[in-house]
């Protein structure tokens, strides 16, 4: 009896709690990710994708099927073992465990894949564009589901918009 409250209290931690950080965990479909990265943003080889919220790790091997590396940022401990071993054999996928709130992305990222919560889209554009400025170059944000309504929209394939985030211009100190 006491394995089974121990399950139960692992899940609502790993699954429940997780959600306060970010949105929940609903997996991504195969067929509107196609969409999203051949008909919104064509993902290349010279591509750096990070999905914030990576979750089983689906949007990540589709990613590298174009070629683009793929780094997930997932909370979720289950989560990052299940997408590490259903992603065992593609040395283009990467999956951290972090809390990306705190984090920073690669230098190299070109794109970013995001699922996100009303609560959070003006936090997330805050963070996206620090971002862009902190590595000094245009990153494109894949947004599923949610419209940043305080953005330009580059372009949009429902369920999917396009936003461009290009680095601030930072004042450079007189010597």
């Amino acid at each position: 009896m006491i394995w089974f409250w121990l399950v139960i209290i692992i899940i609502f931690f790993c699954f429940g709690l997780v959600a306060f950080r970010g949105a929940p965990y609903i997996p991504s479909q195969k067929k509107y990710l196609n969409l999203a990265f051949y008909d919104l943003y064509q993902l290349t080889k010279n591509d750096v994708l990070v999905d914030i919220g990576s979750g089983d790790g689906v949007v990540l091997r589709q990613a590298s099927k174009s070629g683009a590396r793929a780094v997930g940022y997932e909370i979720n401990p289950i989560l990052v073992l299940i997408s590490r071993l259903l992603s065992i054999n593609d040395k283009l996928v990467k999956v951290r465990m972090v809390d990306f709130w705190l984090s920073h992305l690669p230098k190299d990222t070109t794109v970013v894949y995001a699922f996100s919560v009303g609560r959070d889209i003006d936090k997330l554009i805050k963070w996206m564009q620090a971002e862009a400025t902190r590595i000094g170059r245009p990153i494109s944000l894949i947004s599923y589901g949610f419209n940043l309504k305080k953005m330009k929209v580059s372009r949009i394939k429902k369920p999917y918009y396009l936003y461009v985030f290009n680095p601030l211009h930072q004042v450079k100190p007189q010597v």
